[in-house]
């Protein structure tokens, strides 16, 4: 068991009979009540955020996730498709589970979330840094370097992302995947 002073960032919980993740949290204190611990959490299954108030010290359940690589194989129009690198079983998640889903493509390593009580995966999560091709972006003007401009740019999964005046058509780019910026570009 756990109490209100073990809730951090990405901790999955559980609330009634479903998972959250905690995605922000805080604590109020005021002179006369006893303190309270709130926490913004996002339901693990559907995606819907909430907001949950304890008492200090009050009980929660937390949840043990262990992180497994998997690989991203295809999408339709019912759901992403991934293989466990270790036992090559296919396991299909819905779109609500899918962290970034405008990201992946096919071959992707990932990362999947599994509940280690029931061993239900929960989620899937890209790695921090993604090397993605641009397919599409209007040309630069040469030598306009000095400023910080941006372009719209499409990369190889539909995505639109913002990049440098410098970068071209069919240059390979590093995408940070928990923001969606730009970050370098790679050399081939």
């Amino acid at each position: 068991m756990a109490t209100t002073a073990d809730i951090r960032m990405g901790l999955t919980i559980k609330l009634g009979n479903e998972l959250y993740q905690v995605v922000d949290f805080g604590q109020n204190k005021t002179a006369r009540a006893a303190a309270k611990v709130w926490a913004k959490l996002k339901s693990v299954e559907t995606g819907k955020t909430i907001e949950h108030t304890w008492n200090s010290g009050d009980t929660i359940y937390p949840v043990r996730i262990e992180k497994k690589p998997c690989q991203f194989l295809y999408k339709d129009e019912t759901a992403y498709y991934f293989m466990d690198n270790t036992t090559y079983e296919q396991i299909a998640l819905n779109e609500a589970q899918v962290d970034r889903p405008e990201f992946y493509k096919e071959g992707q390593e990932c990362f999947m979330l599994i509940n280690t009580e029931n061993d239900q995966p929960i989620s899937v999560e890209l790695p921090d840094k993604i090397v993605l091709r641009v397919t599409y972006t209007e040309p630069g003007l040469k030598g306009d370097t000095a400023t910080r401009a941006m372009k719209p740019a499409q990369v190889e999964t539909g995505a639109t992302i913002m990049v440098p005046l410098f970068v071209d058509n069919d240059e390979l780019i590093r995408v940070d995947t928990r923001t969606g910026e730009y970050v370098e570009r790679v050399k081939a």
